[in-house]
């Protein structure tokens, strides 16, 4: 059966943030990071060699295996930051329309700078999703 390659490590979240090239994208990864421990009350975690996470619960898919993952993630990737927050929910729906500049998948919210977006929405989207996250 399959493992799931994307485990929490021993890793310094700091550190990896801190070993960023473009400086833009670390003070702004700093800002996640600092933002989702307030809001989920859990240290940052790494998760693989470059997701961030706050807490973890089990997924039991419907063959019976299970695979264990963050509450909340996110990634600063080269070119933006992925956020591992997305719900589907009307009021995130709601919410993204008041964000600024972004684009979206299934999960993920992509943000080239904090600067092209209202913070403060951001803050609400994170709440949002861990609080729909702790509901599991």
């Amino acid at each position: 059966m399959a493992q799931n390659k994307t485990k929490p490590t021993n890793k310094n979240p700091l550190e990896f943030i801190d070993a960023i090239p473009n400086e833009g994208l670390k003070k702004d990864a700093r800002i996640v990071m600092k933002k989702m421990e307030k809001i989920t009350g859990h240290k940052p975690v790494m998760w693989g060699p470059a997701i961030i996470g706050f807490g973890h619960f089990i997924l039991t898919y419907e063959s019976g295996r299970e695979t264990e993952l963050p509450l909340i993630s996110f990634s600063p990737r080269k070119q933006q930051l992925v956020l591992y927050i997305l719900n589907n929910s009307e009021n995130q729906k709601e919410l993204l329309k008041k964000l600024g500049k972004h684009s979206t998948g299934k999960v993920c919210l992509y943000i080239k700078k904090l600067s092209d977006i209202n913070i403060d929405v951001l803050e609400e989207i994170i709440d949002s999703s861990f609080k729909k996250a702790i509901q599991r």
